[in-house]
């Protein structure tokens, strides 16, 4: 706690110090989420991601149209663990624009300009 020169306590360094104490509160949560944001997803969450989304979306490749388990899959697994096998071998494999199509089709967001492996989604 923080005294003045007669012993009392001085409420403004007591202030001073909550506030800094918030502010490293917040600074250690934000942190935290930046992390959760940025997406530092495990190799054990991807590979299981990928394996549930395989299971569900296999037909996909084969021209049919996505089930709803596959569109549940589309919009919960992360970029993280779909971006680095998208391989140029794979993407001579299928369409790309089809994909991105059934993906938002699905409900979920396909942010422009943005690089997937080896595909870039359009402007």
């Amino acid at each position: 706690m923080g005294y003045n020169a007669y012993g009392e306590v001085n409420h403004k360094i007591m202030m001073n110090k909550m506030i800094w104490s918030m502010v490293l509160v917040v600074i250690l949560l934000y942190g935290l989420e930046i992390k959760i944001v940025k997406g530092e997803v495990s190799e054990s969450v991807c590979r299981e991601e990928r394996s549930l989304g395989k299971k569900a979306c296999l037909s996909v490749l084969f021209g049919s149209n996505p089930s709803a388990k596959c569109c549940e899959r589309a919009r919960v697994t992360h970029w993280e663990c779909l971006c680095p096998i998208v391989t140029p071998k794979l993407v001579a494999m299928i369409n790309p624009k089809r994909i991105i199509r059934l993906i938002q089709g699905c409900g979920r967001t396909v942010p422009r300009n943005f690089k997937c492996g080896s595909i870039r989604t359009p402007p």
